[in-house]
């Protein structure tokens, strides 16, 4: 991906925003609304579905790559693969959004999008471990794959609580992935995270700092799957191979939280697929910081793990995994002031 084709890309990604913006408008009258209950944030009703914008314009600027992108393209099953796996997500997500699908039902139709994915063929083969150097997969790569793809849709939908939050972080995420695929030569990636920046960005307009629209599942799922399969094509598939870690460091404050929430509610026996307010964002909203400040607090460690980003990309392979450690004790540090504070103030192990 040269200059010359960013350029390209960049005017199109423009109007890939209006679209988005112009969807989200239109989906801010949608008659479909998420009322606010004792486990919501928000105490008004809100239009749900926000993320139909985010999906269209992501498409349309899929289609546009598909047909027009040359050299920014990768081999047709993966792109057909890669399609059809994201909009399965993003139409049972939709539907879910209308008629509250149980959590089985919605993780059964996540395993058959994945399936899609290792069905086109694409599978983490390698990995880079801290003094092992890079070894291969081999069979092992299908479920290491599921679980790192399913995962982080889940994980990503998780902390889809709090105005802006999971689509500002959307925005940087994207931003820093496009700037390191860019510089590594990984030219479908890239432009494809200038397409997510832009279509999201049209979104967030509309729900941050006050929330006109919320992207819901339809917006969230599919974000979380998207960015999970491009970190497996990014690492494997195009011709020059950016390492697998950059996704999970730059999403590590949604993972950390995401892995941290789940332990301590299967530890306390909670039932693990409830709606709940005990992950540590919402903590923090709980124990008095606004919206706007939680959200704000992300997208400042969102940039900083983009930073570490392009930190790692220029370690050697096998201490890339060290880019983690400032961020691991941080986030426990953190942790530990918000599980305290909330405990104190009796906000722990509240079942459903």
């Amino acid at each position: 991906m040269n200059t010359y084709n960013l350029f390209i890309y960049i005017p199109f990604s423009l109007a890939l925003f209006a679209i988005s913006a112009f969807a989200t408008w239109i989906m801010t009258h949608w008659k479909i609304m998420d009322l606010p209950t004792h486990r919501s944030s928000h105490d008004q009703p809100v239009a749900k579905g926000g993320g139909v914008a985010i999906v269209v314009s992501f498409f349309l600027g899929y289609a546009a790559l598909y047909g027009f992108g040359g050299a920014a393209r990768i081999p047709e099953p993966y792109m057909a693969g890669f399609a059809l796996a994201a909009l399965a997500i993003a139409a049972v997500s939709l539907v879910d959004d209308i008629r509250k699908f149980s959590f089985a039902v919605k993780l059964a139709s996540q395993i058959l999008a994945t399936a899609v994915i290792l069905a086109s063929g694409l599978v983490l083969e390698t990995l880079s471990f801290p003094y092992f150097g890079t070894l291969a997969l081999g069979w092992f790569g299908y479920p290491l794959t599921a679980l790192w793809i399913i995962g982080l849709t889940n994980a990503f939908n998780f902390m889809d609580g709090l105005n802006g939050l999971a689509g500002g972080t959307a925005v940087i995420v994207a931003l820093f992935f496009g700037i390191v695929t860019f510089l590594d030569g990984n030219a479908f990636v890239a432009a494809l995270c200038f397409i997510i920046l832009f279509s999201t960005l049209g979104f967030l307009i509309f729900n941050f700092p006050q929330a006109r629209v919320f992207m819901s599942d339809v917006g969230s799922q599919f974000l979380g799957f998207v960015f999970a399969v491009l970190a497996v094509i990014a690492s494997q598939y195009e011709s020059a191979h950016t390492s697998f870690l950059v996704m999970p460091l730059l999403f590590f404050h949604f993972i950390y939280d995401t892995t941290l929430t789940f332990l301590r509610r299967l530890i306390h026996r909670e039932k693990i697929a409830a709606a709940h307010r005990s992950h540590l964002y919402q903590l923090a909203n709980r124990l008095g910081l606004s919206h706007v400040q939680v959200s704000l607090y992300h997208y400042l460690i969102a940039i900083l793990q983009g930073l570490g980003a392009l930190w790692l990309i220029h370690l050697p392979p096998d201490r890339r995994a060290l880019a983690f450690a400032p961020f691991l004790l941080f986030q426990c540090g953190y942790a530990l002031v918000i599980l305290v504070r909330a405990d104190r103030r009796g906000l722990l192990h509240l079942r459903p």
